[in-house]
């Protein structure tokens, strides 16, 4: 089963005290920033203070992304020679518009790896944040091997598209639903954007709901307060978990009996329903519903 991303919160890399604290708060993800949260006279220091806190923080089993600018400014090759030497697991790519700048970005964290000697370590993840990136969202997906997922960016999508971001969200919905094919067409992760007024939650919480629906496996946060909200709504209900138990019992039992027939009252179960359970039970362990033991 593949590592859960329901949250994958912002995180400024020029502010050391959030970047020591981020994780006590439980995201699936931590993404430390060097893009649009520090400003151009800040860019080294706070490069510095990613590489130093990836090497320091204890960071425990959280993936640990970095946003680094593009590599057609002055600083984004040496985002990369840092945060692979600290050790980063994703390299997150800004307004990634084709497979190129994927396959550019790739070949720049070959040439810290390979002096490394850790060829292969560090995957990367692109935020799609314009109309061209959206046309080629499949195209980025299967850029490289190393992606593990595509983000919306709406902020710039929305500048780019001449709107702005409404409560219905109906200028995202064609992006949204483009994004989520094109990763799973790739085998990746999709992950919503984020939503910035934090003094409405229950707003909030129905476009988390929305997007669950669309088939995102989680969204992008910028404040702790969200993480709860997530987790909650992508909780499986227990009626699904009972289904997905029995489903994966019957799974064993057939094993047992050597048979590579499946049926659990009377219906034949297939690989998508046994992936679903799967992950189903994989939610329920995360959201502290059901013991790791259990499974």
């Amino acid at each position: 089963m593949q590592r859960l991303r329901r949250t994958m919160m912002f995180v400024p890399g020029n502010n050391p005290g959030m970047m020591a604290d981020a994780h006590i708060y439980g995201p699936d993800s931590i993404m430390l920033d060097l893009e649009d949260s520090v400003t151009l006279a800040e860019k080294d220091a706070a490069r510095l203070l990613v590489y130093h806190a990836l090497q320091s923080v204890d960071y425990g089993q959280t993936e640990m992304v970095v946003r680094i600018n593009p590599l057609s400014t002055p600083f984004g090759r040496k985002d990369i020679e840092a945060v692979v030497r600290a050790g980063v697991h994703v390299i997150r790519m800004p307004k990634t518009e084709t497979a190129d700048e994927v396959r550019e970005v790739e070949a720049e964290i070959e040439r810290v790896e390979e002096r490394l000697g850790c060829l292969g370590r560090t995957q990367i993840m692109a935020a799609i944040e314009s109309a061209l990136g959206v046309v080629n969202a499949y195209d980025i997906a299967t850029a490289s091997k190393r992606m593990m997922g595509i983000a919306l960016g709406a902020e710039d999508y929305c500048a780019n598209l001449k709107t702005q971001r409404s409560q219905t969200g109906d200028e995202l919905r064609l992006a949204r639903e483009t994004i989520v094919v094109a990763a799973r067409a790739a085998g990746i992760d999709a992950l919503d954007t984020v939503y910035s007024n934090l003094n409405d939650m229950e707003a909030f919480r129905a476009e988390v709901e929305f997007i669950k629906t669309l088939g995102f496996d989680g969204k992008s946060i910028i404040n702790p307060r969200q993480i709860e909200v997530v987790n909650e709504v992508f909780a499986p209900k227990e009626k699904d978990i009972q289904k997905a138990r029995t489903i994966l019992a019957a799974i064993r039992e057939a094993e047992a009996r050597g048979s590579g027939v499946v049926a659990v009252n009377g219906k034949m179960v297939d690989r998508p329903v046994v992936i679903r359970a799967q992950r189903t039970i994989e939610l329920a362990k995360a959201s502290g519903l059901i013991d790791n033991e259990d499974f």
